[in-house]
């Protein structure tokens, strides 16, 4: 991956934060990292605690940055947040899995929260 790439990716998860913190969600982890995989964001709202992936894409042309999220990147992000609950004590936390686009086009930014985004099933 690019160093460009790397840097709009870092700059999106950023912008993600920063929209999730302003909806009252607080971010327990960012790039949580197992071998597994890793998770963009964990974030906890109540007594909830949501996985986050974040896409972040400047243009729409290879379609929507939620169709990345594909069923083996699924399978990655509910095994890793599995890895996470056992090593944190949360088995019995309430959980979903979020993801959160980032679309970057002329200098406007537009982030979609897709809340329950894929469940284990």
């Amino acid at each position: 991956m690019t160093e460009q790439r790397l840097a709009l990716g870092q700059w999106g998860e950023q912008q993600a934060a920063r929209y999730l913190r302003r909806r009252l969600y607080r971010i327990v982890a960012s790039n949580y990292r197992c071998r597994h995989g890793e998770i963009d964001l964990i974030v906890r709202r109540g007594k909830t605690l949501a996985f986050v992936e974040v896409k972040t894409r400047k243009s729409r042309h290879y379609g929507d940055a939620r169709e990345a999220v594909t069923l083996r990147k699924q399978q990655q992000i509910i095994a890793t947040a599995q890895h996470y609950l056992v090593t944190h004590g949360g088995e019995d936390t309430a959980m979903r899995f979020d993801v959160v686009t980032v679309h970057v086009e002329n200098d406007n930014v537009q982030v979609e929260h897709l809340i329950d985004a894929f469940d284990v099933s």
